[in-house]
């Protein structure tokens, strides 16, 4: 993309090809994500993205107790 641009190349052997190496960590936390997420797709899930689905909460109202000097 920049590969013609005297400023981006001066930006390079200044600072480095940050880019690339955005590029390549993000390629390496994808990797270690994927293998984590192993066990999950095992057991049983039909799509890799799929989360187990938590249980529907299960709210109850109760009465507190008036705190001190609410009386």
């Amino acid at each position: 993309m920049f590969q013609d641009s005297p400023i981006y190349d001066r930006l390079i052997a200044e600072r480095g090809d940050v880019p690339t190496q955005v590029r390549r960590e993000a390629e390496r936390v994808s990797r270690e994500l994927e293998f984590v997420m192993q066990p999950l797709q095992s057991m049983g899930r039909s799509h890799p993205g799929e989360l187990p689905s938590a249980p529907a909460p299960q709210w109850q109202r109760t009465a507190l107790m008036p705190g001190p000097g609410q009386l």
